[in-house]
């Protein structure tokens, strides 16, 4: 008997992992015995862990294979004793033709004996995030879920959805899907440009870079007002946090590097995460006469206004207190705002 084919679906990817495991459905379950062959359960409750262990001993009927798919797998992580013994008992035992298609957003922990005898015999497929501060990440993405939807995306459409939805993979999926039918009255043979983007996005993005621009630009109303307009529409405080924090975080990067007299615009971009070095060009001029410090004490601002809205804060006052109240100053930092 060959080993049984397990996979295991880690990373906090939410929407990727998904997609890849339905494909995997998809691929091996014949439609016509789907009621059948085709197991999907929660390793959240432990009798439900134990059953997908057994549905995976149980040859499949009619023509296909038969797939089980256990969401919340607790195999490769915080595994409970008896658990461990029977998925070690069952390894053993498996039909020839089952999957065992194992999902959890953690990576597994390679110290328990359940990873290391799952890795023996599985294929791990990881579906990480970039994290808020990686620009180039964030574009890449874009630009690999596209490719997944089956989607032709401009480098530059790809870049604006990036900085409006940064890593939120879910939310993402669904402005492509909404792009793709917008497309499709435009010009179907065609790559989803920018200005479709800002048509269809681009509110949201507007205002989310603005809020930035505002405070770069020494305007903590204005800011705020903007900030006022996000939450109206319903855009999550957090995501506003972190969409300015990614943004000021370049700007900083770019700042420091050419204070140490980095003019290799290709390099400051690997550095700063940017996936387009000409953006660059524009980042330059966006902090032209501000100091490294003076950026510095924007994100100090932030992480005042992400602590409240952790602390239970209302976001609009956690906003007008981060922008508006005195805070202590990075090394470097001068006036209220920068000038």
């Amino acid at each position: 008997m060959r080993a049984m084919p397990i996979h295991l679906y880690w990373g906090d990817d939410e929407a990727a992992r998904h997609r890849a495991v339905e494909a995997r459905v998809n691929e091996l379950v014949e439609p016509a015995w789907a009621a059948i062959n085709l197991s999907r359960l929660d390793g959240n409750d432990t009798a439900q862990a134990a059953q997908a262990l057994e549905d995976a001993r149980t040859p499949p009927f009619g023509s296909g294979a038969r797939v089980v798919v256990l969401q919340r797998s607790p195999f490769c992580n915080q595994c409970p004793a008896e658990l461990a013994d029977q998925l070690e008992a069952t390894l053993e035992l498996v039909s020839e033709h089952c999957h065992l298609l194992l999902v959890s957003s953690a990576k597994p922990d390679a110290r328990l004996r359940t990873t290391k005898a799952l890795k023996k015999l599985a294929q791990e497929h990881s579906f990480q995030l970039p994290a808020i501060w990686d620009g180039g990440g964030q574009v890449e993405l874009v630009l690999r879920t596209a490719r997944d939807l089956g989607l032709k995306l401009e480098t530059a459409a790809a870049e604006a959805l990036a900085d409006i939805i940064g890593s939120d993979s879910t939310r993402l999926e669904s402005e492509l899907e909404k792009l793709s039918l917008y497309q499709q009255g435009r010009d179907p043979a065609a790559a989803i440009d920018v200005q479709s983007v800002e048509a269809l996005v681009g509110g949201r993005s507007t205002s989310s870079l603005a809020v930035g621009d505002a405070l770069l630009a020494g305007q903590p109303a204005e800011a705020i007002a903007l900030v006022d307009a996000l939450l109206a529409a319903n855009e999550p405080a957090l995501r506003i946090v972190a969409s300015l924090s990614s943004q000021i975080r370049g700007w900083l990067w770019v700042a420091l590097l050419e204070k140490t007299g980095e003019q290799d615009v290709a390099v400051i971009a690997k550095a700063a995460g940017i996936g387009n070095p000409k953006r660059i060009y524009v980042m330059r001029k966006q902090i032209r006469g501000k100091a490294p410090g003076q950026l510095l004490a924007l994100l100090s601002r932030l992480l005042e206004v992400e602590m409240a809205l952790k602390r239970g804060s209302d976001p609009g006052d956690a906003f007008r207190d981060g922008f508006l109240l005195p805070t202590p100053r990075p090394s470097g930092a001068t006036g209220a705002w920068p000038r």
